[in-house]
């Protein structure tokens, strides 16, 4: 990645995660740029890229402690349990390409 600019590598993390990753709801995906999720994503997950720590463990840790409302606001989920194994294989590989070129 030639990008030096830390807001600049964040939006282009958050507009990779958003254009490859969903959520499965009752088989329909919604990719977490429409869910409005892959820049909290982006941003809670970069700190394992600057450290040199990307891993599954850590980045399912991470996803665990995003909460997401559902029904209007009447219960949360963490996002962890909305994601399907394949986007998660997805997003740990989009943020290991990310780490190796930081």
């Amino acid at each position: 990645m030639a990008k030096t600019n830390t807001t600049e590598l964040l939006e282009a993390l958050a507009s990779e995660i958003g254009e490859n990753v969903y959520i499965d709801v009752a088989k329909w995906h919604l990719y977490l740029s429409n869910a409005k999720l892959h820049t909290l994503v982006a941003e809670r997950l970069y700190p394992l890229i600057t450290s040199n720590s990307v891993s599954e463990d850590q980045v399912l840790k991470v996803l665990g402690s995003i909460s997401v409302k559902i029904g209007g606001g009447r219960s949360e989920l963490p996002l962890i349990d909305l994601l399907p194994l394949q986007s998660q294989v997805i997003l740990v590989d989009i943020l290991e390409k990310y780490q190796r070129d930081f």
